[in-house]
Formats: structure tokens, sequence, C-alpha cells
């Protein structure tokens, strides 16, 4: 089974959750690609969805799917999302695709964070993926410094804008034993907008896709 079969398989496995509900949050990548694809069959049922990012609200317009503001709808029942990294505490690592600040925002307002990820994504500790954070421009420099003396190697992601108009630096080569006090700690720093560290606010529910199947934790 090819990886984008197990994307694919996972993304169903979370309809369920979608049932039955008027407004949901939309999170962002290719394994969420697949869901907003298999939303567009309960389009009639869905008054919108809140979404994580300006290539996500175009997918939902295009399948007709209504795009909410978080402030309008208030708290949302479920968030589903992908993750680069996933523990066996549910907490992960996110932003590979540059959205990680309005995800984040997104989960902490949702009742329930479901996480779908193929089976590849789950791993013992954090930080074998390099871990996005999201600066102000003219904070750049300074937060790769401070990235430095936390034992990390950052990487601009040069040509980047995230849609909040900020930069990315991927920090290479950290372990992170206790993703909490780390999430703290960089989001600390002056300039950094977020950190792609999701511990403080973990995944309520992960499904992991493999050959053998979907494996709900919870």
């Amino acid at each position: 089974m090819t990886q984008d079969e197990l994307k694919k398989k996972v993304a169903e496995a979370a309809l369920q959750y979608v049932k039955g509900l008027s407004v949901l949050g939309v999170g962002t990548g290719s394994t969420v690609n697949f869901l907003i694809d298999m939303l567009a069959e309960f389009k009639s049922q869905i008054d919108g969805a809140v979404s994580s990012s300006e290539g996500t609200t175009a997918k939902l317009k295009k399948v007709g799917i209504p795009v909410l503001d978080l402030n309008d709808t208030g708290t949302l029942e479920v968030y589903i999302d992908g993750a680069d990294e996933v523990n066996e505490h549910f907490q992960m690592i996110k932003g590979g695709g540059g959205a990680l600040t309005r995800e984040k925002i997104i989960g902490a307002a949702s009742k329930k964070f479901v996480c779908i990820a193929d089976a590849s994504k789950y791993v013992g500790t954090l930080g074998k993926f390099p871990l996005p954070v999201e600066v102000l421009p003219m904070a750049r420099s300074y937060v790769a410094r401070e990235m430095v003396k936390l034992g990390g190697q950052p990487v601009w992601r040069e040509g980047f804008i995230s849609d909040n108009g900020g930069q990315i630096l991927d920090v290479h080569n950290l372990t992170i034993l206790n993703p909490v006090e780390m999430e703290k700690e960089i989001n600390n720093i002056p300039g950094v907008i977020t950190v792609g560290i999701f511990a403080i606010r973990p995944a309520d529910i992960v499904l992991l896709g493999s050959a053998e199947g979907i494996k709900t934790l919870q």
C-alpha cells in the first residue's frame, strides 16, 4: 500500500468524527486534502468549516463548503489535522506546511482534536523531524541564535512567507524530551509567533494508517 493510499484510508476513518456536525475545524496538509475531498459528499449537512490556511480555504471553497471565521463560530466541537510527528502522549510536531500558528489556534479552540497520520509519523521521541518555528521577520536571526543555545541547528525556510506574514526557521537536531517545557521556552523568546510543538494542547485522538489497517489511539 502506498503512502497516499494510507493517507486516504486514515482520512476516511476520520469521517466518523464529522457526521452530525454542522461546523468543524479543518487542518492543512496532504492527508487533510483527502479528507476535504471526502467532505464534499456531506456538504449539504455542513454549515461551514474553520480553515487553518489559505490553501485549505481554497480547497474547501472548491468543493462547496463555506469557510467561517473562528471569531464568529466560537468553540468548535472537532478539529481534524495531520502531524509531522506524534508520540505516545499525542504530543506533536506540526508546521511542515507552514500553517502551524493557525493550526495551534484552532486546536486550542476545539473540544476534540483528531490527529490523522500514516504510521510512519508515530515516534518514540519528538525531534527527528526539523522543528518549525514561525517568527517575525526582524527577529529571525535573533531567534536562530537562541535555537543554537538550545542545541538545535536552525535553517531559514528561505523564500517562504506564512499566511500571517511570518518567516519560518526549521530547527534540526533537537531531541525533545520534555515537549511541554520546550514549547513554553521557545514560545517565550521575543519575536517567536509560535513553535511547532503541540504539547500543551495535544491531540485527543490519533488515527494511524498502516498496511494492517487503521489504529485508533485515545
